[in-house]
């Protein structure tokens, strides 16, 4: 299904039961490049108590590429008038990389609208240096086309192990990576090596999971223990045997992990 914005239609699905009212609702954000496939271990295994939202972001996936450059605040505002559209006033989120940049960037625009914050794979800041990276990634994109850009990214998103191990699953991703749009991908590369929330989000008074890869070279381990250390009461957990997509190379960790983050806060939130 799509919803129209202004600008772009946003393509979105939703999984479980939507009638079933006592359902919280769970949305995922993907990574750059992604598209709402890459939460294809996930939705099935939460659609049995949550209501699930998944959406493509604009440039990626089947939602509309207008041109860019987008920022942040311009992707979080479209999840706004997504979840206004639903008319879901109240939802844990879920973001991976770019998804949880955006899920940050929610959360302090729309304070009280997530139940709980889980960012995995992310950052808060990024080194000044990553301008001219993703820079140059864009470049790329728009000059030849994302099938340059396929084999580098796969190499930072999975483990050697990996690669070997499942190489359908890879395969599968390397599809998402060469689908994306080259005008999407170029103008999000714009967006997010400007996120700068590490000093704001002690602001963020939703329950907050943190989540990462242990040999994630594309967002460290060492990014995602500044989002904990500036997110008082946050939970850091570290995935052994796991790189940028931590939710596809070890599904079973990372859903057991949320699965528990989520039951802690209902508990908590109980009367």
């Amino acid at each position: 299904m799509k919803h129209q914005l202004d600008d772009a239609g946003i393509y979105y699905e939703i999984h479980g039961d939507t009638a079933d009212e006592r359902r919280p609702w769970l949305i995922f954000s993907h990574s750059v490049a992604c598209a709402v496939a890459m939460w294809r271990p996930q939705l099935s295994a939460f659609a049995d108590r949550y209501r699930v939202l998944a959406f493509d972001t604009r440039g990626h996936g089947r939602s509309d590429a207008p041109p860019g450059p987008y920022t942040m605040e311009q992707l979080a505002d479209d999840l706004h008038g997504l979840l206004n559209a639903l008319q879901i006033t109240r939802a844990h989120f879920v973001g991976l990389s770019m998804g949880g940049m955006i899920g940050q960037t929610y959360a302090l625009a729309h304070p009280g609208r997530f139940n709980s914050l889980t960012l995995a794979d992310s950052t808060s800041r990024w080194p000044a240096s990553a301008t001219a990276v993703f820079a140059e990634r864009a470049e790329t994109a728009l000059t030849q086309g994302m099938e340059p850009l396929v084999q580098s990214t796969l190499g930072r998103w999975f483990t050697p192990a990996f690669h070997r191990s499942h190489p359908d699953e890879v395969a599968r991703v390397a599809a998402m990576i060469r689908s994306t749009s080259p005008v999407g991908y170029a103008a999000s590369c714009a967006a997010i090596p400007r996120i700068d929330t590490t000093a704001r989000l002690r602001a963020i008074a939703c329950p907050m999971l943190v989540m990462v890869g242990r040999d994630d070279p594309g967002t460290p381990v060492e990014m995602s223990r500044t989002i904990h250390e500036n997110a008082p009461g946050s939970r850091l957990i570290v995935i052994d045997n796991a790189a940028h997509l931590s939710n596809i190379e070890q599904p079973v960790i990372f859903n057991r992990t949320l699965a528990n983050f989520l039951s802690d806060c209902a508990s908590s939130a109980s009367p």
